[in-house]
């Protein structure tokens, strides 16, 4: 399947951050945007999220989130991760805080997982549920082509 093809099913969605204190984060950006800060959330525990990292179990990979809705379906995530290994904390250590991924909301992450592997040399890097088991995340790194780490995301609710 092209990628214009998957593209018409693809919606942009997010831009995340990397942050080392979430809290003064949030109180930043909230007051930028002229909005009540929003509240901390937790990706979840391992047990509904399943999370892995390059295909193994990363039960230790957690973090704190906040989200901004700048629009509708479009939003700023915050991301304070744990100490352990993830692909937040790898970013945050190798690089600083920053801008961690832009995300797009897919119908068939498969299917888009496949045209990036295959198109553009992107490699799965971390996946998991989300912390209601309510859809699943997928980071890919696809910084040698695309410049980025993508993250797709997948409701279960249709």
């Amino acid at each position: 399947m092209s990628m214009s093809k998957i593209l018409e099913h693809v919606r942009f969605s997010q831009v995340g951050f990397v942050v080392h204190d979430l809290e003064t984060t949030k109180q930043v950006y909230a007051a930028l945007f002229g909005v009540p800060v929003p509240p901390t959330v937790t990706g979840g525990e391992y047990e509904v999220t399943h999370c892995s990292i390059a295909g193994k179990p990363a039960p230790e990979a957690k973090c704190k989130m906040a989200f901004f809705d700048l629009r509708p379906g479009v939003q700023l995530e915050l991301i304070e991760p744990n100490e352990a290994p993830s692909v937040w904390r790898d970013i945050l250590n190798e690089k600083g805080e920053g801008i961690h991924h832009i995300a797009f909301n897919v119908d068939d992450t498969d299917a888009v997982v496949k045209v990036l592997q295959e198109e553009y040399g992107a490699d799965v890097e971390q996946h998991g549920l989300y912390g209601d088991a309510s859809g699943q995340y997928t980071y890919l790194n696809a910084e040698k082509k695309l410049k980025c780490r993508i993250e797709l995301l997948e409701s279960f609710r249709k």
